[in-house]
């Protein structure tokens, strides 16, 4: 059904609901969300909040009520099964006030879907051929659920996908995702994210203070990832200023609090940013890991720029030679321009961390203390160990 062009509205906000009772009680993960909102944020939506629903008719009731109340678009996930307890098409239906009822042409569809595979048709598979008067069928080539686009008297959209990823993706990218475009989906949106080490985020959050964190536009917030705290800046156009003016300013105010801190740029790695600074001076390196179980050579993963990796097991032959000498064998004997070295040694509560690289400017050596022990502190390590590497390698660069 199509929006009359004098309620039709622009899409700049959404509620992502996920339903079904295996993710309120924990036995699935709902990774659908996270997908759609990524790729909302990333059109310039702004995501008013998700929810997980357990397969009550009520509750996902009262849940597409406030969502409706709160969006311009809200996306379901889940409860389009045959079964009694998929209940997301009627409680879109009972919110709508409408009867859902078979359409043939889906009917057809469904039934041949099963005709080709040789198998029984159950009557109880009829649901998923349901529509009501203001919905849309959502095109399903991997299953057999349909989706519904449901257009609202005031402009409003209801998009209720399968909850199979492997269904719900390619229905949202390829239908769905098209559709909103035409509402003129989302608003000008540029973001920025500097990612960063050797601090923690309350410590960042202290340096760029509440004045910074709290401006509604641009929005700049901290994020503490596995690999790094990211800081990250966000601004639509307003007040007579683009959105890149706005990000560019708070982005000044950022670097100037914890610039020092930053090794990379919006979705950096650590093998892609100390592969850069190396390929600045045409070098490449070798490691040699004490104690740490592999965690540094994990952390870089295949780059490219890595001779060889070599972990030793603490108390074996050579783990206790002075990590200097440590890396300045690992250069020897692999032949590479750089040998880095890291050693983890547990503490009482924490881990020691001792760090050395061997390189054409001699040898650099440090060590610090890694919070945590076990394999907490072991990973740790291997994050010191990137951040020492890519310090000394921007140093060397004037950085």
């Amino acid at each position: 059904m199509e929006t009359p062009e004098s309620t039709a509205r622009p899409i700049r906000t959404a509620v992502l609901l996920a339903i079904g009772s295996e993710l309120t009680v924990g036995e699935t993960r709902d990774t659908n969300s996270g997908d759609l909102a990524r790729s909302l944020s990333e059109a310039g939506v702004d995501v008013a909040w998700i929810s997980a629903l357990p397969d009550r008719l009520g509750t996902v009731t009262a849940a597409l009520r406030d969502a409706l109340a709160a969006a311009d678009v809200v996306v379901t996930t889940g409860g389009l099964g045959p079964t009694p307890d998929d209940l997301t098409r009627e409680a879109i239906a009972d919110l709508c006030g409408e009867v859902p009822a078979v359409d043939p042409e889906l009917e057809r569809w469904l039934r041949h879907l099963f005709e080709r595979r040789g198998l029984a048709f159950a009557r109880t598979n009829l649901k998923q051929a349901w529509l009501i008067p203001s919905a849309s069928a959502i095109p399903n080539e991997r299953g057999t659920a349909p989706g519904w686009w449901v257009d609202r008297p005031e402009g409003r959209v209801i998009v209720a996908l399968p909850g199979p990823p492997s269904e719900m993706r390619p229905m949202w990218q390829g239908w769905v995702m098209p559709r909103l475009r035409e509402r003129g989906l989302g608003q000008d949106r540029v973001t920025r994210t500097y990612r960063l080490a050797g601090i923690g985020e309350s410590a960042v959050a202290a340096l760029l203070g509440e004045r910074l964190l709290r401006t509604e536009n641009p929005v700049v917030a901290t994020y503490a990832r596995s690999d790094a705290v990211d800081v990250r800046i966000s601004a639509v156009a307003g007040a007579g200023r683009s959105a890149a003016a706005l990000v560019d300013e708070a982005a000044a105010a950022v670097l100037a609090a914890i610039g020092e801190h930053v090794w990379g740029l919006d979705d950096d790695t650590w093998p892609a940013a100390i592969g850069r600074e190396l390929l600045a001076h045409g070098w490449d390196a070798a490691l040699v890991e004490v104690g740490t179980g592999g965690a540094t050579a994990r952390l870089l993963g295949e780059a490219t720029w890595l001779r060889t990796a070599r972990v030793i097991a603490a108390g074996s032959s050579g783990a206790d030679a002075a990590i200097s000498e440590v890396a300045t064998q690992a250069r020897g004997d692999s032949g590479a321009s750089i040998g880095l070295a890291v050693r983890a040694i547990e503490t009482a509560e924490d881990t020691r961390v001792e760090l050395a690289a061997a390189g054409p400017w001699g040898v650099s050596e440090t060590s610090q203390t890694a919070f945590l022990g076990g394999s907490e502190g072991r990973r740790r390590a291997g994050l010191a160990a990137a951040a020492f590497l890519y310090g000394i390698l921007h140093e060397a660069a004037g950085g």
